[in-house]
């Protein structure tokens, strides 16, 4: 029984981003994106759950990233699709760019699973990174939902860059620490503690600045994220 706990836990993943996908038909956005928050909590456990009883396998390694094209690849390009019919005129073929986060998403993930260089750093930004950013759009302050969703044009370039984004050759910071003293784990400090503060502060509005904060630390880190592997 114990080594299913891994595997179901990636299930649970996969039943939130299910579940999520009926929200966004019912035209329910807020309970799609706290889904894809409960699916995030699920799959920072299964790989937890599996390092710590030993029960790591192909098969779970599989079966998470099926689960994660499902929820934070497929879910977040149906809200921003669901937004974008909202803003162009009805029958319009635009809304349609934002499954481009759905199919970069997939050649992300498969990419993860083949690529030795993503054991201590990220190439492309994750995409339970990137479904946090989107999960976040239906909660935004006026002036923050404005300026991202508010013209749909700019959120089907916003949609498109993060689709570029999820596969660009970019190192990006991991959260994997090495121990817990100060050296060595500058940045990532530093990216927990600036984002405890602003989630503090600005709520949901920090999910985008949080997501600027983590680019520019891993571009600023460049050279010495290279050097971890």
């Amino acid at each position: 029984m114990i080594r299913h706990i891994p595997n179901t836990l990636t299930l649970a993943n996969l039943f939130c981003g299910c579940a999520g996908i009926v929200q966004v038909f019912q035209g329910n956005l807020p309970a799609a994106s706290y889904l894809i928050i409960l699916a995030a909590v699920f799959d920072f456990f299964d790989g937890f759950a599996a390092k710590m009883l030993h029960a790591a396998s192909a098969i779970g390694k599989d079966l998470d990233s099926l689960a994660d094209m499902v929820t934070f690849g497929a879910l977040p390009s149906f809200m921003v699709f669901n937004m974008l019919q909202a803003g162009f005129e009805e029958g319009s073929t635009w809304p349609y760019g934002a499954f481009a986060i759905a199919l970069f998403s997939a050649l992300r993930l498969a990419r993860f699973n083949n690529d030795a260089r993503q054991r201590t750093f990220f190439i492309g930004v994750p995409t339970p990174a990137n479904a946090m950013l989107i999960a976040s759009f239906p909660h935004l302050s006026d002036n923050f939902r404005n300026l991202l969703t508010g013209n749909p044009w700019v959120l089907l370039a916003l949609a498109l860059v993060l689709a570029a984004l999820l596969v660009a050759e970019l190192p990006l910071l991991a959260l994997k620490f090495r121990g817990f003293v100060w050296k060595g784990n500058e940045s990532r400090f530093l990216l927990m503690g600036i984002s405890v503060v602003l989630l503090a502060i600005l709520q949901w509005d920090a999910v985008p600045m949080i997501m600027l904060v983590y680019l520019g630390l891993s571009v600023l880190n460049r050279r010495k994220i290279y050097a971890e592997a």
